[in-house]
């Protein structure tokens, strides 16, 4: 795995993103590890852009990624790097 390309702060998750882990039997630390190495999952393009240009000014980064049971979720760190939360979709 590559280095990390930013601090993650308090990593934290809503309830529901812990159920969909505890029901697919998947790790959150894979997916911290890729979202924190500049993996940003399934974003489109302009997303893309938009965490690379994150990564130089100190802005908000968005990863995206899908369990192997099909729920999508989101890995989001605050724009001062105090915070990263993992939740679905429907609870930001």
């Amino acid at each position: 795995m590559s280095a990390a390309k930013f601090s993650p702060g308090s990593v934290v998750a809503t309830p529901g993103v812990l159920e969909a882990f505890g029901a697919s039997g998947e790790s959150p630390l894979t997916f911290l590890q890729r979202h924190l190495a500049g993996d940003w999952g399934d974003v489109d393009e302009h997303d893309r852009n938009e965490n690379e240009l994150s990564l130089q000014h100190g802005w908000r980064i968005l990863s995206a990624y899908t369990l192997s049971s099909g729920v999508k979720f989101w890995v989001i760190t605050e724009a001062d790097r105090s915070a990263t939360t993992f939740l679905l979709p429907d609870e930001y």
